[in-house]
């Protein structure tokens, strides 16, 4: 049997239901690209990018056959704009820990975002999920409101990632909170824990970009101190 089709088709019985590896293996893949973004360190991206190729086999089920047989586009096409995104981010991470001179070798310097730039975030994500949800019912998409603001969500999440913008946290909070009851009344049951555990996870990395965006702000007052003395 071909080892490919193999890893793609197995699955995990639990209390009844079938639950493939794939998704399983694709949302550790996720936490673990979550908890590099939050020491903001490169890898996260390429690490991402590879659990973002398993989901999108996950959430087109009506093509790979999964248990649940949904066809999700807004999830699918999700994993298809991790990919184009996280490139971006890989690059300007990459570029940034490059001229490092310290041990850390920090992929970007946290900061918050501007007035301007939160009003843009805010018009975006309720344009965007109006938008993609008329595309994604017209593709016959499960739940296309909800999967339009989680899409839009992601997408400013995983943009605002790469820009350093320690907001984008924020975001990934309104995108659980829409995102657990989908999943959960899909069947999706991984990634809906995920989700879940994500909520917690975000709050700390919130927590952990705010403290860092703080350290950045008083680096040049306290360099200035020690050159007065």
């Amino acid at each position: 049997m071909n080892p490919i089709i193999t890893l793609l088709d197995a699955k995990l019985h639990i209390a009844g239901s079938e639950i493939l590896w794939r998704e399983v293996i694709g949302n550790g893949f996720g936490l673990a690209s979550a908890i590099g973004g939050m020491r903001r360190r490169v890898w996260a991206w390429p690490v991402g990018i590879a659990g973002n190729a398993l989901l999108f086999t996950v959430f087109v089920g009506g093509v790979f056959h999964t248990p649940q047989q949904l066809n999700m586009a807004g999830q699918a096409g999700r994993q298809l704009m991790f990919v184009a995104v996280s490139v971006y981010g890989w690059w300007s991470w990459y570029r940034h820990a490059a001229r490092e001179t310290g041990l850390e070798h920090r992929g970007v310097d946290p900061r918050w975002a501007s007035t301007r730039e939160r009003v843009v975030l805010v018009a975006a994500m309720f344009a965007g999920t109006a938008v993609f949800a008329q595309l994604f019912e017209w593709l016959g998409s499960y739940g296309p409101w909800a999967e339009a603001w989680i899409f839009t969500g992601s997408v400013l999440a995983t943009y605002g990632m790469a820009r350093g913008l320690a907001e984008f946290w924020l975001l990934w909070i309104a995108v659980d909170l829409v995102g657990v009851p989908l999943l959960v009344r899909a069947g999706y049951y991984p990634s809906a824990a995920l989700y879940l555990i994500y909520a917690g996870f975000v709050a700390w990395g919130f927590l952990v970009w705010a403290r860092a965006v703080r350290r950045t702000a008083d680096a040049p007052l306290d360099r200035l101190v020690t050159a007065d003395r």
